[in-house]
């Protein structure tokens, strides 16, 4: 059955309606989609659940693609400060900046941006096309399994989920739904690594051995401002019994919200999964294994956090072994990017720059004839083309979730300090009883009963 979506029903109606209409109409060059404008029946109604961190960059960059209208900003803060560097964040500093935007676009004061403060209103409505998800990790699972349920496409950042089995849920409910979905693992829309990545797939460092991935160490300095711990009021205009949803309950301090919700395993999994949804993601990409996984995680260690409310690893290391014979190493002590060590030669990649070993191979030329990967020159923009198209994003949810389960085996692991096998058909640990009962986080409810609700 063909689903009549919400543009395309719109245009049917406006055409049976035409007929009717007696008084000549002028329509603005924006409405009918001339002068470079698309016209509003054509444009993806999007709305955003979160609006803190990462939500202000997302925000700005669909602003100014004009196939794509903000219409609503959800957000469990109101207004407030501990964001990043210092910054305000909340639904009112979202909102502000879409109809500032819009008003300055059309030159005329725009209000439409709606306000929600739960996630549910917003699914709920029949007029949304898609919803981007830019919420804690604890948070990601339940609102796009809902969302994917609902017909939303849905954009959702990286980790894409906080543990494996969540992750599984989500890529479940994305293909039976039909749901176009993107991981907001951006580094796959850079050319950088989409070369480096080319070489590696087409034999130009030979047999590939050994890939490594250099991701940041400890606690950045944004999260360390002021007394953080102490525990005091929650701030007015903050649900933060919402804000802890699933995650187990916890007397409110600022170390605990906004920017620092990462160090902390009840809510993420600190820088190991904060860059494992980037460079390992571009690792299994060179590799291709992005539908696999590793088949053993071994000589994991760890140092972690000493903090009264921190306690992800702040030092890390950890190998990946494939069946195929190419080991992975995830690790703080590893040049910065990923690293491709081939027979012949080696490849690196890091943002805004890629490096290669022979020298020759700079001027090496991908023919027509052999393995060219998926090219998005813009993760924003690619994700919009595939709500249109109806193809797969350069980021679906079964690689997000592929990607990120390395990080999820490397925790694992490193507070066992156990090697451990792990089959990547059934999702399971071969071995160890302890490690499978560390794959699932029990959620408070109703958020348990709601995910399993969902789970398809």
């Amino acid at each position: 059955m063909t689903k009549l979506n919400r543009r395309n029903f719109i245009k049917l109606t406006s055409a049976i309606g035409a007929g009717a209409i007696a008084v000549p109409t002028i329509i603005s060059a924006c409405a009918r989609g001339k002068n470079g404008h698309v016209a509003p029946s054509d444009r993806v109604n999007l709305m955003f659940i979160g609006s803190g961190n990462q939500a202000m960059n997302d925000i700005n960059c669909f602003l100014t693609d004009k196939r794509v209208q903000i219409t609503g900003i959800c957000d469990v803060n109101k207004q407030s400060t501990g964001y990043w560097n210092g910054k305000i964040g909340g639904r009112e500093i979202g909102i502000n900046l879409v109809n500032g935007y819009y008003s300055q676009l059309l030159g005329k004061k725009y209000t439409g941006c709606k306000s929600f403060e739960d996630f549910r209103e917003v699914i709920a409505r029949n007029d949304v096309d898609a919803v981007e998800v830019v919420v804690p990790d604890h948070w990601h699972s339940i609102p796009v399994l809902m969302a994917a349920k609902a017909g939303k496409d849905i954009y959702c950042q990286k980790p894409l989920a906080l543990t494996i089995p969540e992750g599984r849920a989500m890529a479940n409910a994305v293909k039976k739904y039909g749901t176009v979905f993107q991981t907001g693992s951006q580094q796959r829309s850079d050319v950088n690594f989409r070369r480096v990545c080319e070489l590696v797939r087409n034999g130009r460092i030979g047999k590939l051995l050994t890939v490594e991935c250099g991701l940041p160490s400890g606690t950045p300095d944004y999260g360390k401002t002021g007394n953080l711990t102490q525990t005091i009021p929650v701030p007015e205009g903050f649900d933060y019994n919402t804000w802890l949803g699933p995650a187990p309950d916890a007397p409110y301090c600022p170390a605990r919200t906004h920017v620092n919700f990462r160090w902390i395993l009840d809510y993420s999994g600190g820088q190991v999964t904060d860059w494992g949804g980037h460079h390992p993601d571009i690792a299994q990409w060179g590799m291709d294994t992005e539908y696999t996984g590793p088949v053993k995680i071994q000589n994991a260690r760890a140092e972690w956090a000493v903090h009264p409310i921190w306690n992800t690893a702040i030092e890390y290391y950890f190998e990946c072994l494939y069946a195929n014979g190419v080991k992975l190493i995830i690790s703080n002590k590893l040049q910065s990017g990923v690293t491709f060590h081939g027979s012949e030669g080696w490849a690196h990649a890091n943002r805004g720059n890629h490096q290669v070993f022979p020298e020759s191979l700079k001027d090496s030329v991908i023919s027509p004839s052999e393995i060219h990967l998926y090219q998005s020159e813009n993760h924003f923009r690619n994700f919009i083309d595939c709500v249109y198209s109806r193809k797969e994003t350069i980021a679906p949810a079964e690689i997000g979730h592929r990607s990120i389960t390395m990080s999820h085996l490397g925790n694992i692991a490193m507070k066992l300090r156990q090697d451990l096998d792990w089959d990547p058909i059934t999702e399971q640990f071969s071995n160890n009883d302890v490690a499978n009962s560390m794959l699932h986080r029990k959620m408070r409810e109703p958020w348990e009963s709601i995910y399993k609700e969902h789970l398809v």
